[in-house]
């Protein structure tokens, strides 16, 4: 018969699967990007607009000296907006919110630029932070990584800044570091290490060995990545080296894409020792010889003590070879006890660069 209709044969069948497939993948690409879009456009809109009812609101509260005539303000126009527009984001803690966002974040151009990488939860975190440096830090941070808002809130709660070599240097110094990684792309070591490093998830306490720690690190890999923090790549474990006919072996190798660099990881028990040092520039010298390749920095050496000598450290002016010490962590003292360690950690740090500052002024 004319019109008959052919059944369909297996081969039909299969290439009718390949073509749906690849078709149902080109679309749902479509469709996803397009959400992204969508949702990404939506977020920056509404960031840019409570940015600029804060500045609005301000103009006409922050110049007036009267504190009740500010609160009466900004409670008529909660009143209003919540008449046209209902409850959320304009009650009268969301504006006061948008006035302090108006206030911390001042250059609009900024926040335009930021609020196509984050979003206005993100700045939510970052208005309580008092202390304008710090606060800086992490939004740049979290711009330049895309972090999002669970990993800013953790890095913050973390004490992440305060574990930087940055925060105890002086605040131009800081400001230029920042400036560099905001506009350039350019990322020091100083932004990249810290100290200490927190490896409760290893679950190791009490007595253990450096081969338990690494075996531990290695078997957390992911977790001690997201420690070290962004850029870091995993590239080998007990690297060997033959130097001499003899033997070496560097506990863990790193590399990180924005320093562009290896970093070589050597663990230790103990406080830092300065026999240290002449074995890891041996690494970092034979790493630069053998693995380095062409447009990559000379390689970087970060010494993982239980606990640090500070003026061993100085004295032998490790930073000129290349060489980073921090002290790590297993288990976790209570919250506010190791917040003191910290600060004091910070203190020290900041009143011997004041110190060094003074002594270059008088030469």
């Amino acid at each position: 018969m004319a019109n008959e209709i052919k059944p369909i044969v297996s081969t039909d069948i299969s290439a009718m699967g390949v073509v749906v497939g690849n078709l149902m993948t080109d679309l749902r690409q479509i469709i996803d990007e397009a959400r992204i879009h969508v949702a990404s456009t939506a977020n920056y809109e509404l960031t840019m607009m409570y940015w600029h009812i804060g500045e609005r609101i301000n103009r006409d509260v922050l110049g007036n000296e009267r504190a009740d005539y500010g609160k009466q303000i900004v409670a008529t126009v909660s009143r209003h907006l919540q008449n046209i527009y209902g409850h959320k984001g304009f009650d009268v803690k969301s504006l006061y919110r948008h006035m302090q966002f108006a206030t911390l974040f001042p250059d609009s151009q900024i926040v335009s630029t930021a609020s196509r990488q984050l979003s206005w939860s993100h700045f939510v975190e970052l208005l309580p932070l008092k202390d304008e440096l710090q606060r800086d830090y992490y939004f740049t941070l979290a711009s330049a990584n895309r972090w999002s808002v669970r990993q800013l809130r953790k890095e913050i709660d973390g004490m992440l800044y305060e574990r930087t070599a940055l925060s105890s240097k002086p605040e131009d110094v800081v400001k230029q570091e920042l400036a560099n990684v905001r506009d350039n792309k350019v990322v020091s070591p100083d932004v990249v290490f810290k100290s200490p490093y927190f490896l409760e998830f290893t679950g190791l306490k009490g007595m253990y060995s450096e081969k338990n720690l690494e075996d531990s690190l290695v078997a957390h890999l992911e977790q001690f990545i997201l420690e070290l923090g962004n850029g870091f790549c995993f590239a080998e474990r007990q690297k060997r080296m033959i130097i001499d006919g003899e033997d070496f072996y560097l506990d863990l190798l790193f590399y990180h894409r924005k320093l562009h660099r290896l970093i070589a990881i050597d663990l230790k028990l103990g406080r830092f020792k300065a026999q240290y040092k002449g074995q890891m520039e041996l690494y970092l010298r034979w790493l630069e010889q053998n693995e380095m390749e062409p447009g990559e920095e000379t390689p970087l050496g970060l010494l993982l003590c239980t606990e640090g000598s500070e003026e061993q450290i100085e004295l032998l002016q490790l930073d000129k070879s290349g060489i980073k010490v921090a002290q790590y962590m297993t288990e976790l003292p209570p919250r506010d006890l190791l917040v003191q360690q910290i600060q004091k950690s910070l203190e020290v740090a900041k009143a011997k660069w004041e110190c060094e500052g003074k002594e270059d002024e008088d030469e």
